[in-house]
């Protein structure tokens, strides 16, 4: 019975959404911005600054869903557990992705001396839970 409840709750467990602080950046090179000039990689920078951090916010508010869903699944209903959606879909992997693309535009912005005082994704997101 022991076996049977714990197996059941690693199953539900792996089926949440992921906390977007854990999803770690997809490689991206910084060779797919060589060709950009400094107002280009300000620009992208601004973008991608920008999606990630409404992926972030979309991510961070699915993953209290199912936490909340599953608290209350555990308590009243454990069978409505599997109606959970779970898991990381595909804006978790463009998330990722979008990680990946500002370290790669950080890094061309860095080589090629535009001086960009930019924060990123990260950076936004612990100011915006500061304040």
């Amino acid at each position: 019975m022991k076996k049977t409840v714990l197996l059941l709750t690693a199953a539900i467990t792996a089926g949440c959404a992921s906390n977007p602080d854990k999803i770690d950046a997809t490689y991206v090179s910084p060779l797919k911005y060589e060709g950009y000039d400094c107002d280009q990689i300000a620009m992208e920078m601004d973008y991608v600054g920008n999606r990630t951090t409404k992926l972030y916010q979309r991510l961070d508010s699915e993953r209290t869903k199912d936490n909340w869903q599953m608290g209350v699944g555990l308590i009243l209903f454990w069978p409505a557990l599997l109606a959970l959606e779970g898991g990381d879909g595909p804006e978790a992997a463009e998330y990722a992705q979008l990680k990946g693309e500002y370290e790669a535009l950080r890094q061309q912005s860095t080589q090629k001396r535009c001086g960009i005082q930019s924060k990123s994704p990260e950076e936004i997101m612990q100011d915006a839970a500061k304040g």
